[in-house]
């Protein structure tokens, strides 16, 4: 593709000087490393570092031309614009010949169940006999291929680029708040926008929750000419959000709207079975995993797959048969038949969906095993404390992804708020592998523990047991107690 073509889709470029030639574009990149003979390289001022800086070894490495936002004269086409980062996504777009158009697409947003609700599309899609991408939190899946993501939402290069790759009729994406308001999903166009709900996170990018929200809202704007919203109105949040979007007229489906869908007759005794009402018809649905928020994931699925002309009886069939997500209320049953949960719950509200869903479940006692990650919002730990302490009978704070934090500085900072708001329940245990051997040995029939936080990821730091994540280390401690005799 010729430069002149690719650059036809930026209509708020400034002066664009193609010299005498219009070289032809081999391909896109905003990192200079990756520039090879032919590209085009999009200067971005980043957070951590300024794309301008890597000009020069773009050209070395072989651009045929660059964008950028600083006034510069160079010997091959430079193309000034105002916003390098919005204008890489409408170059990929076009680049990659407008990928949204080849596929229905999903975009999921909300402080919790993102990542579930995702899952759950996924399943009933293919069980539809549909096939299905995902992009998210756990996993990037294309053409059946599983890959490792680099962030929950990818950047814009990314996501134009494994759209052209993708030969599955549906995307399911999950798309984060720092991607809607760092431009990732520039020319990117969506079937359905999901609005999950909204809760305290992120405050430390964000500053406040109506900034957060209006992130969130970006969403919306990313919607085809027929696409359509769907909102859970059973927070807040949603009710705002939607009020919002039927004030501009944006084509919305609303869980807990009376007129159009609500969760009815919810029973969450060991099975979570509940009753959907879809325009005066009731939908009884089984689904494996415990928990009122899981009913919400479980019924944004179902509407928009409704929506979608999906067989609602096959709908049913396959939420009674999802086999789960990693590190999504993932579940090893004690020997002494404790529940041993790992999730990846890190907000006051994830955690009272959790915590609350073992007293439904009828625990005898509950212990927390979490932490909180460094250089992130900080403002929400008390909030998070308080809730642990509140529904737990015991927890242990450890110490783990300290990012730009300091390991004793952590360690203090757990101290302080477990005197302050631990209600005499908790105590901190830095090594986070310790913890979990010391909940594992005081586990008993009927108890609950939930090891929150991580869900299927890494740890950042080694640590006493052989693990290398919250699972592994209970499956450790289950070979362990194989060998010395205790199962």
């Amino acid at each position: 593709m010729r430069l002149s073509q690719v650059m036809k889709c930026l209509k708020d470029s400034g002066e664009m000087d193609l010299f005498t030639n219009d070289p032809e574009i081999t391909g896109i990149e905003m990192d200079s490393r990756h520039v090879g003979k032919g590209s085009l390289f999009v200067a971005i001022k980043g957070f951590q570092a300024d794309g301008h800086s890597f000009i020069e070894q773009a050209v070395k490495n072989g651009a045929a031309a660059v964008v950028g936002e600083e006034d510069l004269q160079m010997d091959i086409p430079y193309i000034r614009v105002a916003d390098s980062r919005t204008s890489l996504g409408k170059l990929a777009s076009c680049f990659y010949s407008h990928p949204s158009k080849e596929h229905k697409i999903v975009g999921i947003t909300g402080t919790n169940g993102k990542t579930t609700t995702s899952y759950i599309l996924k399943h009933i899609l293919e069980t539809a006999g549909r096939t299905c991408s995902l992009l998210g939190t756990v996993s990037y899946v294309i053409n059946n291929e599983v890959y490792k993501p680099t962030n929950t939402t990818p950047d814009a290069l990314q996501i134009q680029k494994m759209l052209s790759e993708s030969m599955d009729e549906f995307v399911v994406m999950e798309i984060s708040s720092h991607a809607l308001e760092q431009s990732r999903t520039e020319g990117l166009q969506i079937d359905y926008g999901l609005f999950t709900n909204l809760a305290h996170d992120h405050l430390d990018y964000h500053k406040n929750m109506d900034s957060y929200f209006i992130d969130k809202k970006k969403i919306f704007s990313l919607l085809k000419k027929e696409g359509k919203a769907v909102v859970n109105l059973y927070n807040s949040w949603g009710e705002k959000m939607a009020e919002d979007l039927q004030k501009e007229n944006v084509p919305l489906m609303m869980l807990g709207d009376e007129n159009c869908c609500s969760i009815e007759d919810v029973q969450l005794n060991g099975k979570t079975v509940f009753i959907l009402k879809m325009n005066d018809k009731r939908y009884k649905i089984k689904f494996p995993l415990p928990g009122y928020h899981n009913v919400y994931n479980a019924a944004m699925a179902f509407l928009t797959g409704m929506d979608m002309g999906l067989d609602p009886d096959n709908m049913i069939k396959s939420l009674a048969s999802f086999p789960g997500i990693p590190g999504r209320f993932e579940t090893i049953t004690h020997p002494t038949g404790a529940k041993f949960v790992v999730d990846y719950a890190h907000t006051k509200d994830a955690f009272e969906y959790c915590l609350e869903t073992a007293r439904q479940q009828g625990a005898e006692r509950i212990f927390h095993i979490y932490g909180f990650r460094g250089g992130r919002d900080q403002s929400k730990r008390e909030e998070m404390i308080k809730v642990s302490a509140r529904y737990s009978n015991q927890f242990y704070l450890t110490a783990d992804d300290l990012n730009d934090e300091t390991e004793e500085k952590m360690i203090g900072e757990l101290h302080s708020l477990n005197e302050q708001f631990g209600n005499g329940k908790g105590q901190v245990i830095a090594d986070r592998t310790l913890a979990i051997q010391k909940a594992w040995q005081q586990a008993k029939k009927n108890d609950w523990i939930f090891i929150t936080g991580k869900g299927p990821e890494s740890y950042k730091k080694p640590f006493k047991l052989p693990a290398e994540s919250d699972l592994e280390t209970l499956k450790f401690l289950q070979e362990s107690g194989r060998h010395q005799g205790v199962i």
